[in-house]
């Protein structure tokens, strides 16, 4: 599971884009902000220590991200059937531009920044579409143009005139498969075939009644003509008992980049890539679960990496994998506070405040760590987690434990591209202002470590129960609330100060205050990333929704002010906050514990899911004098090998591009004429 950042980046003025591959400027030198489009944030992704590093680690990385870039085009055709068609007539529409008309070409960017930024034509954080805004007329002349110019797009002459009519309401028509993922559609539509994602092709969930997947995390499953359900697998094929499956070309891509990795990785993470390589060729469950494992065992590598098909939330089921990348290695300057975490534990979870009966009396093998991203694609990147905790298996965690990171680097970004004009418009007065200001960086910190570490790994699940398959898309949301509920339940606790990450008991009582007023505010910012619509459906803002809601309408803790005709959130009570986020996190444990459907449809219907339209739109408005974005898109940094005369990697050199579309057309081989 992951965490995703709640915060918002703005800039007094928008810096234009050098188009530059960059050497790494001082830290005081770098430029992080990059664009803005509507929205969204574009920010430049730096890594610090990787010139410390060995060559051997270098070489590591180098290989490890090769494999993570070799595999992002089967996310992007997860996310949408026509992504990658889409994306090949743009792109070759940007690279080819003469004689095409300047407000056309600028449209066209503009839509391609976004769909670059989210893997495809739907919102990463809203699963809302975005639209092409030029007519239809001067979108068929663009890319006719740019046949004349020599644009190679994946079809020609009357088939490329049926694919344009194909995409045309994609990207044209607000009403034709609006999200990508809809896990509440109005009253009677199937929650797959509202999902405009690529993981079903006309199945049902009544299809799936009685059926048994064999790949549920890494296939495409359709209905054929006869009626049938047949699994499309993700595998490169091993022999001829083993046939090559969907994308079997860039998965023995990805496999032949691991490969070249395994004689720089220590012999722990050796025996996990193999093993993750064998998953890929066979496609296997039982093989991920043996690669997982694998990847658990190895707590003490400096470098790894994540790659595969992990998270379910695209999923409306909660069942199948998105595929991602992640590589990084570790930050020792940052280590301490997640360390700590994960070496007490235990004591966390002996004092949790659901039932002992749910409580993990070892809590195994928590790995824990501060990390420098070097490399994040696919359901990773350009949108990152800032924190991360695998694997998603509950047996895997009971029995052999997990791993967690806090990228160090991503949340450095994200503060040195944000200003505090949304916190100023929404906190009460200048007293709650001043607390945000000071306690927000290590607030958030505490939180992450919290959340990933002593929350997604606590609790233990009732024999024979499967949460995510008992609770189907409802668990996703209550498993990040579950361990949002944990960060909150502690963050105010003395062992704290124990632990020497807060200094005192006074700095102790003002920062609980001050993360509980974050959090109730988000309740309502977060209503800014949705600007049509009366469903929340992704689920980081579900489960922030849900703790607040219940906080409102069940405790003392959270009273709704109106001042000027502005409508503030704000924490009444720090007491009743407290002792409301244990009683909701009993409750939550319990419904994962038992597997308990019902209790969690309750808890997203009565809290998490609809939207209060008005309060909605009251945040639009203020938030429109802000020119805040709502989310942010990272560049990645660029890796380029130096070469003796046998080929051998010398030196690994790392730059920054300081520019989405240089990036993006390089990975995906588009070429300028």
């Amino acid at each position: 599971m992951r965490l995703l950042s709640a915060c918002l980046l703005t800039v007094a003025t928008l810096l234009g884009n050098t188009g530059l591959i960059a050497q790494d400027p001082t830290p005081d030198q770098r430029k992080y902000l990059l664009d803005r489009v509507d929205d969204v944030a574009i920010v430049q992704l730096y890594v610090d220590g990787f010139d410390q590093l060995s060559l051997r680690e270098k070489t590591l990385i180098y290989h490890l991200s090769q494999a993570a870039i070799a595999g992002r085009d089967i996310y992007i055709d997860q996310r949408y059937r026509y992504s990658l068609r889409i994306r090949d007539v743009l792109e070759g529409v940007l690279t080819h531009p003469q004689g095409i008309d300047e407000k056309t070409q600028a449209a066209i960017r503009k839509y391609m920044k976004l769909f670059w930024v989210n893997n495809g034509p739907h919102s990463a954080l809203t699963a809302q579409k975005n639209l092409l805004e030029c007519s239809v007329d001067a979108f068929e002349s663009a890319v006719k143009q740019a046949v004349k110019n020599g644009a190679k797009l994946p079809a020609s002459g009357e088939q490329l005139l049926t694919l344009m009519l194909e995409i045309e309401p994609v990207l044209f028509d607000p009403e034709f498969e609006t999200h990508v993922t809809q896990k509440s559609p109005p009253d009677g539509v199937d929650i797959l075939t509202a999902s405009a994602n690529n993981l079903y092709h006309n199945v049902t969930t009544a299809d799936l009644d009685g059926f048994q997947e064999r790949y549920p995390l890494n296939s495409q499953l359709i209905k054929t003509d006869s009626g049938n359900l047949r699994e499309n697998v993700y595998r490169s094929g091993l022999d001829s008992l083993v046939p090559a499956g969907m994308y079997a070309q860039p998965i023995a891509d990805i496999v032949s980049h691991l490969e070249a990795a395994i004689p720089f990785a220590t012999p722990e993470m050796a025996r996990a890539l193999d093993a993750l390589i064998h998953y890929y060729r066979t496609g296997e469950a039982v093989d991920f679960y043996g690669y997982n494992i694998a990847w658990v065992a190895d707590k003490d590598s400096p470098v790894d990496t994540i790659n595969g098909f992990i998270e379910v939330y695209m999923d409306a089921r909660g069942i199948k994998g998105s595929w991602e990348a992640a590589v990084y290695f570790n930050d020792p300057i940052k280590m301490d506070m997640i360390r700590k975490f994960a070496d007490t534990a235990q004591w966390f979870e002996d004092r949790m405040p659901y039932a002992e009966s749910f409580r993990k009396d070892n809590v195994k093998g928590i790995s824990a760590k501060a990390i420098q991203v070097v490399m994040e694609t696919g359901d990773s990147g350009p949108v990152t987690p800032i924190g991360i905790n695998l694997p998603n298996d509950a047996t895997i965690r009971q029995r052999y434990g997990s791993k967690s990171v806090s990228l160090s680097n991503v949340m450095e970004a994200y503060d040195k591209a944000s200003t505090p004009s949304a916190r100023a418009e929404f906190c009460y007065d200048d007293a709650e202002f001043a607390r945000a200001d000071q306690w927000k960086s290590t607030a958030l910190a505490l939180e992450v470590n919290m959340h990933e570490v002593i929350g997604h790994a606590s609790g233990q699940v009732n024999e024979g129960i499967d949460p995510a398959v008992s609770i189907k898309e409802y668990y996703s949301a209550l498993e990040e609330g579950r361990a949002d509920l944990v960060a909150l339940y502690f963050i105010g606790n003395p062992k704290l100060i124990e632990l020497g990450l807060v200094e005192n008991e006074t700095d102790l009582k003002e920062m609980q205050l001050a993360a509980y007023e974050a959090y109730t505010r988000n309740a309502m910012t977060q209503l800014r990333r949705i600007k049509s619509g009366t469903t929340i459906e992704e689920d980081h803002m579900r489960n922030r929704q849900m703790i607040v809601g219940w906080l409102a309408a069940n405790t003392d803790a959270i009273r709704v002010d109106v001042r000027d005709g502005k409508t503030y959130f704000r924490v009444a009570d720090v007491a009743a906050w407290h002792r409301g986020v244990g009683q909701l996190l009993a409750e939550v444990q319990r419904i994962k514990s038992e597997g308990d459907r019902a209790s969690a449809e309750r808890l997203m219907k009565d809290y998490a899911i609809k939207i209060n339209v008005a309060l909605r739109d009251e945040v639009l408005r203020r938030y429109a004098d802000l020119d805040q974005p709502a989310y942010t898109g990272f560049v990645q940094p660029e890796l380029t090998p130096v070469t003796d005369d046998q080929g051998n990697i010398t030196e690994v050199q790392i730059s920054y591009p300081q520019d989405l579309e240089t990036q993006m057309l390089k990975w995906s081989g588009a070429k300028a004429k």
